[in-house]
C-alpha cells in the first residue's frame, strides 16, 4: 500500500540539488536581462529585474490562527531568496492577498492575482475547501500554485505542487502507531465540517477498521464552531482509547480548553487525544498548559535536531521575534518559493507549461524537515513523525519514519 525509499538510495540520483541557501552558478550564468523574452514567454509580470508572485491565505478570520505563519515563511524564503540574487537574477515582487477565511474569496483572489496581476506562481490557501475552490482557476488560466497543507489526498493536479503530505503519509502511519505503540482499540473521530476532516476521517475509518479496530463515535462542527461541552460527554460516556481529531483554525481554542475544563487530563492518555491538525501555530493561540499531553501527527517540529532546521528556526525567528513559533504547514510553506525557484533555474524560464516539466525530481537537501523531493504526482517524498506536545508549546518527537515514504494520493481501497 505504501511504498518507502531510503535516504541513501535517493541520494544517488541526486541531479537537481539546491546546496545551501546559495544560488546554483548556473543561475548566475543565465541570469541576463537580453533574454527577457526567453524567461517569459506567456505575459507573467516579469521584467529585466523583477518577476511578481502572489501570496494568498487567510489573514482574518477563524484560519488566521493558522494561515499567519505560512504568510511569514514564504515572506522569509523570498527575502533569502532576492539577498543572494532572486532567480536568474530577477527579484521576486509579492502581491499579497487575504482569503479572509471564505473559499469563494479564495477563487475571486486566485483570479484576480493570475489573470489581472499575471503573476509567475502563487503560495498560498490551507483549508482543502479554499484550495478546491481556487483549483479551476488555476487550471482555467494556467497557473501554479503551491499548496503547503496537509490534506485528505484524492488529488493531482499539474498545476499545483502539494508540499505538506497527503493521507497515506500522515493518517495511515499515525493509526498504525496509536495501535501498536499505545495498544489502541476505539477511536473517537471528531473534525470541523467540510472536505479535509470528512474525507480524512473516511480514509481513517477504513483503516481502522482494516485492522480490526473499532470507530465509537464520528461528530463534525462548523468552522469558527466554539461550544464542544456536548461532544465532550458523548467521548467521555464512549470511552474511546483515541480521540482522533480534524478541528481546525480557532475552534481549537475552544475545544482544548473545555476538555480540560471538563477533566481530561490529556496527559494520563485516557483517552490518548491524536490531532493531525494541531501544530505549534495553534497552540500558540491554543497555550502550551491546555495541550500538554497531546499527540500530533506531522511530517515537521520546530524541534527536529538537524542543522538544516536549526538554521532556519533562527533566521524565522529573526525575521518574525523570538516569540514566532514554526508549525508543520509554516515550513511546508517555505519550501514552495524554493522548489519554485528550482525549477524555473531547471527550465531556465518562468514559463508555467516550462517549470511543469521540470518540477518532477526537483530536490531540496536545504528542506528544515531534511530531505524532500518532487514526485511526477506533484506531492513530496517525506518521513512521517509523531510529535508529544508539551507544556511550553513545543513538541518531542517520539516517533520518525526510517525512510522517506513514497506519496500516493490515490490509495487502493481508501477512495
Amino acid at each position: 500500500m505504501k511504498k518507502e525509499i531510503s535516504s541513501s538510495r535517493l541520494g544517488t540520483t541526486r541531479r537537481t540539488l539546491l546546496k545551501g541557501l546559495a544560488a546554483l552558478p548556473a543561475a548566475m550564468v543565465l541570469a541576463s536581462s537580453s533574454y527577457a523574452a526567453d524567461v517569459n514567454t506567456t505575459g507573467l509580470a516579469v521584467t529585466d529585474d523583477t518577476v511578481k508572485v502572489g501570496i494568498l491565505h487567510s489573514i482574518t478570520g477563524t484560519m488566521a490562527i493558522s494561515e499567519t505563519g505560512s504568510v511569514q515563511a514564504e515572506k522569509l524564503a523570498i527575502q533569502q531568496i532576492n539577498d543572494m540574487g532572486g532567480v536568474l537574477g530577477r527579484k521576486i515582487e509579492y502581491i499579497q492577498e487575504d482569503g479572509a477565511s471564505d473559499w469563494p474569496t479564495f477563487a475571486e483572489k486566485s483570479k484576480k492575482l493570475l489573470v489581472n496581476d499575471k503573476v509567475a506562481a502563487v503560495f498560498g490557501c490551507w483549508t482543502s475547501a479554499s484550495r478546491k475552490a481556487a483549483l479551476p482557476v488555476f487550471e482555467q488560466y494556467n497557473g501554479m500554485l503551491f499548496y503547503p497543507t496537509f490534506y485528505e489526498g484524492l488529488e493531482q493536479s499539474p498545476n499545483v505542487i502539494y508540499t505538506g503530505q497527503e493521507a497515506t503519509q500522515q493518517i495511515l502511519k499515525g493509526i498504525d502507531w496509536a495501535k501498536e505503540t499505545k495498544g489502541a482499540k476505539k477511536f473517537f473521530l471528531l473534525g470541523s465540517d467540510y472536505i479535509w476532516p470528512r474525507t480524512s476521517n473516511k480514509i481513517a475509518r477504513k483503516h481502522i477498521e482494516k485492522l480490526g479496530l473499532k470507530v465509537v463515535g464520528e461528530e463534525y462542527y462548523p468552522l469558527g464552531h466554539t461550544q464542544f461541552n456536548s461532544v465532550i460527554n458523548k467521548i467521555k460516556l464512549k470511552k474511546p482509547d483515541v480521540i482522533f481529531t480534524t478541528v481546525v483554525g480557532g475552534s481549537n481554542v475552544a475545544f482544548y480548553k473545555q476538555l480540560k475544563a471538563a477533566g481530561i487530563d490529556l496527559t494520563k492518555e485516557k483517552p490518548l487525544v491524536l490531532t493531525l491538525s494541531v501544530t505549534e501555530d495553534e497552540i500558540l493561540g491554543i497555550g502550551g498548559e491546555n495541550v500538554d499531553g497531546l499527540y500530533a501527527s506531522m511530517k515537521y517540529f520546530q524541534s527536529l535536531p538537524n542543522d538544516n532546521n536549526k538554521k532556519f528556526v533562527a533566521e524565522f525567528k529573526k525575521m518574525w521575534g523570538e516569540k514566532s513559533v514554526i508549525g508543520d504547514v509554516t515550513q511546508a510553506a517555505y519550501l514552495g518559493p524554493w522548489i519554485w525557484k528550482a525549477a524555473v533555474e531547471k527550465a531556465g524560464s518562468f514559463d508555467v507549461d516550462a517549470i511543469k516539466k521540470t518540477l518532477p525530481g526537483i530536490e531540496l537537501t536545504t528542506a528544515p524537515e531534511g530531505y524532500v523531493k518532487v514526485h511526477p504526482n506533484h506531492h513530496l517524498w517525506s518521513k512521517s513523525r509523531i510529535g508529544h506536545a508539551k507544556a511550553d508549546g513545543t513538541f518531542d518527537v517520539v516517533y520518525e519514519s526510517k525512510d522517506l515514504i513514497e506519496p500516493n494520493p490515490f490509495p487502493k481501497g481508501y477512495q
